[in-house]
């Protein structure tokens, strides 16, 4: 299970004011990349808080309900046509410093879930490898990223009917890539990630 230790080494009760950073939608062929940015209360950290893959639909909806009243959220995203353009690392790399600038307030250390920091950030930073499952900032952000993705791909699959976006979201499964080779693509695939 995650823990605060990466926080409090970073000085989250030392008035430091910390984020966990993480991003999800990476792998799909349509669809954005979506990061999120969490400043996490020491004193209000909501119960059953993990990695996003390792919770149910319900407990991710339940634990963003908790985090929206509770913590301070920032969302960056970056849609498929910047995806195309820059490619899907320098995209999430984008989305994730975007995140981080939404916050309402600046925050003084980000907590970043991979192995590279994005360029250009306004603050110190801290590169974890699975970072979404050691760290309570990171797995908070991990949550908020794929909910507000899998919300957004919702809407998606009602724009674009066919292509069950709502179910899969995205990624490439039999039924997704059957869905492209019968109507094709549509603006909110990724063309740079090559036929389906």
């Amino acid at each position: 299970m995650p823990d605060f230790n990466f926080e409090t080494q970073a000085g989250a009760h030392q008035d430091q004011i910390i984020c966990g950073v993480d991003e999800a939608g990476r792998g799909p062929l349509a669809g954005p990349v979506v990061a999120a940015a969490v400043i996490l209360d020491p004193e209000n950290i909501p119960e059953g808080l993990n990695d996003s893959k390792a919770l149910s639909h319900s407990a991710r909806e339940r634990l963003l309900n908790v985090l929206t009243q509770n913590a301070k959220i920032g969302i960056g995203i970056a849609e498929p046509a910047e995806i195309d353009r820059i490619n899907i690392l320098w995209a999430s790399m984008e989305a994730m410093r975007r995140a981080i600038e939404n916050l309402s307030i600046t925050v003084d250390y980000a907590l970043i879930d991979g192995n590279r920091l994005p360029p250009n950030l306004l603050c110190d930073a801290h590169a974890i490898v699975k970072g979404d499952a050691k760290c309570l900032s990171i797995a908070a952000a991990s949550i908020v990223a794929k909910v507000t993705r899998d919300r957004l791909m919702a809407e998606a699959d009602e724009r674009f009917p066919g292509y069950g976006w709502a179910g899969h979201k995205g990624y490439p499964t039999k039924a997704h890539r059957a869905a492209v080779d019968s109507l094709g693509r549509s603006p909110a695939h990724r063309w740079s990630f090559g036929k389906p």
